[in-house]
């Protein structure tokens, strides 16, 4: 049984009955008291109804809270991300489901985190979300079937180092955690397209905020995924970019009238130097002195990323790669991958990655061997990213 009205097994069906009884206090502050609604919640839980009715009255909260009942029409949102947060909602799928595309190359995470607080991404987001659910229920009445779950399309080509930085990884996986508490069962299916090599490694940094079903639904698609596409999604509901005849109404190939493909944000929009970051190690570096840091790289395509801020002054830092393995090297010593040069991270936070193109040990360095007179106390966090399959391989080795 699917657990799905019309498809209820008689203990499914006894435990819905339960389900409502125990919600009957919070039902009026819900979207929807029909069973099609209750059941998602139900589906999420596995049909344990106490899990069930935890996570429901903590959605009751939420909207509350965000103010989500009227989060449509009286949130007002900073001009920067209307203009440079890439996405929107266009066409429908065979089965009457709406169509919403994440436009993933354009997009410039650090501009718009720099632009706008993290609570208003969220905003946005559940902003997103409602007017999507809101034409689920327009299609159900349109169509005369319960339409309510969307197809969503990740196109990302143009994928890069820029959209790895760690604090927008961390405020994405929060929206990510927000979806999955509060709008379960709402993806249909999610088509990802363009993937290029690094998407391994982006997928293994959100994938631990997404449940079981909900990676179930990611279809990744190869070279033949504009015909794929087709299959599911009428050619006159699909934009001529992504293999369909849908144009906007100027013609645009792209549908850019529903679909923003956002942009890099002008610094002029910036309201912040830096996005508050929790660092995972301090270090003070005496003066005429060095610090380094080795990472052992096992498979090449791994990605290196830091991020590091200084107390009272300027610090040196670059990547270095190891040419003996079990000694300490200086600088002239090894191959140089990132060239050292002095940031000003007392002044703005410092952040970086690297694809590493060999396996091998490689070095960061932090230098303050040019200050003969102040130590330097250096805050930072570095990370090796891995992809999935290179996880596996390591744990094989193991």
């Amino acid at each position: 049984m699917s657990g799905r009205v019309g498809d209820l097994s008689q203990k499914q069906e006894e435990t819905l009955t339960q389900f409502r009884e125990r919600i009957e206090d919070i039902l009026p502050q819900l979207p929807s008291q029909h069973d099609h609604f209750l059941l998602r919640w139900l589906r999420a839980r596995s049909f344990n109804v106490q899990k069930a009715e935890t996570m429901l009255r903590k959605h009751v909260e939420f909207r509350r809270h965000m103010k989500v009942d009227t989060i449509t029409t009286d949130w007002q949102q900073p001009e920067v991300i209307t203009r440079y947060l890439a996405g929107g909602m266009c066409g429908y799928d065979r089965e009457g489901s709406p169509i919403w595309y994440d436009v993933i190359g354009p997009l410039d995470p650090k501009g718009l985190l720099l632009s706008a607080s993290k609570q208003d991404f969220l905003k946005r987001k559940i902003r997103d979300t409602e007017m999507m659910q809101r034409e689920c229920r327009l299609q159900s009445q349109k169509l005369g079937k319960v339409v309510e779950s969307i197809t969503l399309i990740y196109d990302c080509e143009g994928l890069g180092l820029k959209h790895l930085w760690k604090p927008a990884i961390d405020a994405y996986g929060e929206i990510l955690t927000m979806y999955e508490e509060n709008y379960p069962e709402g993806l249909k299916r999610l088509f990802l397209i363009k993937a290029p090599k690094l998407f391994p490694v982006a997928y293994n940094l959100i994938k631990n905020f997404l449940c079981e079903d909900t990676r179930r639904k990611i279809i990744v698609l190869g070279a033949n995924w504009q015909e794929v596409l087709r299959k599911y999604i009428d050619p006159e509901q699909l934009p001529v970019a992504y293999g369909g005849t849908l144009t906007d109404p100027d013609g645009d190939p792209r549908c850019k009238t529903w679909i923003n493909y956002g942009g890099e944000v002008p610094k002029s929009h910036y309201v912040q130097d830096s996005v508050k970051v929790q660092y995972e190690q301090s270090v003070t570096i005496g003066r005429g002195s060095s610090h380094q840091l080795e990472y052992e790289i096992l498979f090449p395509g791994c990605v290196l990323r830091w991020q590091f801020a200084s107390e009272g002054a300027d610090i040196g830092f670059g990547v270095f790669m190891k040419t003996r393995i079990g000694s300490r090297q200086k600088a002239g010593e090894m191959q140089e991958v990132v060239p050292s040069q002095r940031y000003n991270a007392h002044l703005v936070p410092e952040d970086g990655s690297l694809t590493c193109a060999d396996a091998g040990v490689y070095v960061l360095r932090f230098d303050n061997t040019y200050s003969v007179l102040h130590s330097k106390r250096i805050s930072f966090t570095v990370e090796v990213l891995l992809s999935d399959s290179q996880l596996q391989s390591e744990r094989n080795r193991d």
